[in-house]
């Protein structure tokens, strides 16, 4: 799909990539304490507690896209764990303050202080985050990369799906995970040119790599992602495919159908493009079916874990950049330090 100059608001808009929307309404990221706020929220979790006082309240985990905020409502807690239901996107009026250390927000006493909205009633984009990178220039950028792939056969490969105008389009706006890296609209295509770049210097420093595979296995590592994931109203969710089947198959099962239309594309050639492509998270405990056998796929699963790793640091730093150090991430197993101050030791 040759895009051009479709890469404007109005096109942006259409595909939900546009972040104009939200820039009125106030994110859990700029609430600060004594705020009185009236704000859209994503129930994550809710629980009836009672005080020590024996006094009942409802306890709520609320998130949008920037972050997650416990609300507590000591007024109508039993007629709203009634109505509320997790995932549920409500409006929720209230007082900012912080608790052991942790914001929070405590519920007014008016009953509308809690209102559950009904799909078109709030702005989806609250709930998604969207890639800050320029989407036009990093799909010029992938597509200059794809049309320098000299073998015929392997390059013909490439260009079925992204001569689809529907796949290119999810493909825009699809995101590479729920809650770790690149977990955003356009965080597909973001990780995908992150881990063909990457490859393509690795294998400038060895000889005797296929390059042409090699960039053919990164396009496609994770596109079965855009058939794993769907993004709702709400957030990103999995698909029963992808709960069932997983990304990793699903883009074995969409190559194959690709495959077929480019009869002369030599078996060993497909064989080892798919191989890229299933043994990418590099460990059979890690999700990969097979581990890296060749020269190309290992350097495919090294890029894929640097640039995954680099976009959760990314997303850490967005969201604690002022700190020294992150807190700790389960994906990174560590905490990563930001910021040095010249009189450290």
């Amino acid at each position: 799909m040759k895009l051009g100059d479709l890469f404007n608001d109005e096109y942006l808009e259409k595909l939900g990539l546009s972040t104009k929307s939200t820039a009125n309404h106030k994110m859990i990221s700029e609430i600060s304490e004594n705020d009185f706020v009236s704000v859209d929220l994503k129930v994550v979790s809710k629980k009836m507690q009672e005080s020590k006082d024996g006094k009942k309240f409802l306890l709520l985990t609320l998130a949008d896209r920037t972050g997650e905020v416990r609300a507590i409502d000591w007024y109508n807690a039993g007629e709203n764990d009634s109505k509320v239901k997790v995932n549920s996107i409500v409006k929720i009026k209230g007082r900012a303050n912080v608790y052991f250390d942790k914001l929070q927000i405590t519920l007014d006493k008016d009953r509308d202080s809690l209102i559950t909205l009904k799909d078109g009633e709030y702005d989806p984009n609250l709930f998604v985050s969207i890639t800050k990178k320029d989407v036009g220039a990093m799909y010029t950028e992938f597509q200059s990369i794809l049309s320098n792939i000299s073998n015929k056969e392997i390059k013909a490969l490439v260009n079925v799906p992204f001569e689809d105008d529907t796949f290119v389009e999810s493909f825009l706006t699809a995101p590479a995970a729920i809650v770790v890296h690149h977990a955003y609209k356009g965080g597909l295509l973001e990780h995908t040119l992150g881990v063909i770049k990457l490859s393509r210097e690795i294998a400038h420093l060895y000889p005797d790599v296929n390059e042409d595979v090699l960039i053919a296995g990164a396009a496609f590592h994770d596109l079965g992602k855009i058939q794993e994931y769907e993004i709702k109203s709400f957030g990103i969710e999995r698909t029963t495919e992808g709960e069932l089947v997983g990304h990793i198959v699903l883009g074995i099962k969409m190559i194959d159908e690709w495959a077929k239309k480019v009869p002369n594309l030599p078996l060993k050639d497909l064989r080892h493009i798919e191989h890229l492509v299933l043994s990418h998270h590099g460990e059979l405990e890690l999700g990969s079916p097979t581990v890296p056998k060749t020269v190309e796929a290992i350097i495919l699963h090294s890029a894929d874990d640097l640039d995954s790793k680099m976009g959760q640091i990314s997303s850490l730093k967005e969201k604690g950049s002022e700190n020294d150090w992150s807190e700790y991430d389960r994906y990174l197993g560590r905490k990563i330090k930001f910021n040095w101050d010249d009189n450290e030791d």
